[in-house]
């Protein structure tokens, strides 16, 4: 007989065959590290919502479900709209009137799957979530490094940089494909001055002057943003970035994909035991996901700004999709909600090269190798963090 304790199983031994850090991640630390090749996995079988039904072993799936009020719960004897196995979800986000029973806000802790809960036009209401799961070690790490000046600063350096170069590249982008359609000298003096603070951010400086710089870089980047715009300016001409509430269209097209982008880079960091709420650039607030904010300002120009010109820029969506409200803000239809969510899903497949892993990965799973890079950098594998400055080659506009 031997001691259960001491046997070791197949699985461990086909983590320790394809990596030995990671099968010392699962099976000493207890840490689920999820990668590049595990989330790829699990997007494969996702399916992009374009409406439809099928059949498969007696089971009816029906996809281009209503965002209206809809009531989640396990299976049970009423009619059932959509079943899917619990395993293949990394998340669920509920927008708007969506109840969901207590046995599967349950299921969902036990099986580590967060339920969000958002507003019909994308604020942030309240996350469900089971116990706590990763490396403590590394969490620690993480705080320790966020009380750091130096640290903290070292990181938004990087963070910033990344930022800051993809919005040259949207600008840049619109000059070399609509130039003929828009203020191209605009365009270009904006990213030059882009280029000017990418120059002094490489300077001795502390994070409060590294924050004005951001905001230096916002407004000029904001302020030729229009410039990007080439169809129903009327409609979508974009002044200023407006927040909480957005106070137009194109802001309200923004606001709604930041949202969705910080959901996704919150998964991504909590996948490789990391906590989304402390950040470097972004400081510690009640309810604020601060590290997500930080790593998602790499991607904001790349994976929301360009998809919102790209919906406008070919009349996927229109002014009918908006409506104002008394309070001033704006708010989007279920329909054009609806084409937005199908337009952020379509474009995840869609493969990059990433400028540091040297490696062809879909768009959607580009938060989780950046996750890794900074479990990595903390536990001290990367003498620092890399920022991702992106090539928008096989972005479609």
């Amino acid at each position: 007989m031997y001691d259960e304790e001491k046997l070791l199983s197949i699985s461990a031994l086909q983590h320790l065959l394809f990596c030995p850090r990671q099968c010392a991640l699962i099976h000493i630390e207890q840490v689920w590290n999820e990668n590049v090749l595990t989330a790829e996995g699990r997007i494969a079988h996702e399916k992009v919502d374009e409406g439809g039904s099928e059949s498969r072993h007696g089971a009816r799936t029906v996809f281009g479900l209503p965002l209206r009020s809809l009531r989640l719960g396990l299976v049970g004897k009423r009619e059932d709209k959509l079943r899917l196995p619990i395993h293949t979800l990394g998340g669920i986000v509920c927008f708007g009137q969506v109840s969901c029973s207590p046995f599967l806000l349950g299921h969902c802790a036990e099986n580590n799957v967060a339920v969000i809960f958002m507003t019909e036009n994308g604020r942030f209401l309240a996350r469900v979530q089971g116990p706590v799961s990763g490396n403590v070690l590394l969490r620690r790490e993480q705080y320790r490094r966020a009380d750091d000046p130096a640290a903290s600063t070292a990181m938004a350096r990087s963070v910033l940089t990344a930022k800051i170069a993809n919005s040259r590249t949207v600008l840049l982008r619109a000059v070399r494909d609509h130039g003929d359609k828009t203020d191209s000298a605009a365009l270009e003096d904006a990213s030059d001055y882009l280029a000017r603070v990418l120059a002094r951010l490489n300077g001795s400086l502390s994070l409060d002057e590294m924050r004005g710089l951001e905001g230096e870089a916002a407004r000029a980047y904001f302020g030729a943003f229009n410039h990007c715009i080439t169809t129903d300016k009327e409609s979508f001409f974009f002044h200023e970035r407006s927040r909480r509430p957005p106070l137009d269209n194109m802001n309200a097209l923004l606001s709604f994909l930041y949202t969705l982008l910080a959901h996704d880079v919150s998964a991504a960091l909590e996948g490789v035991g990391l906590d989304p709420a402390v950040g470097y650039l972004h400081r510690d607030r009640p309810g604020r996901p601060g590290l997500a904010l930080d790593i998602m300002e790499e991607f904001r120009p790349f994976l929301a700004d360009r998809l919102v010109l790209s919906l406008v820029n070919r009349r996927q969506i229109n002014a009918k999709g908006f409506r104002k409200t008394e309070t001033g803000s704006v708010m989007m239809s279920d329909d054009t909600r609806k084409v937005v969510i199908v337009a952020w899903q379509k474009r995840k497949p869609e493969e990059i090269k990433h400028p540091f892993l040297d490696e062809t990965a879909p768009i959607g799973l580009l938060p989780h190798p950046k996750a890794m890079l900074l479990a990595r950098h903390l536990r001290g594998d990367l003498d620092g963090y890399p920022p991702c400055k992106l090539r928008f080659a096989k972005c479609r506009s």
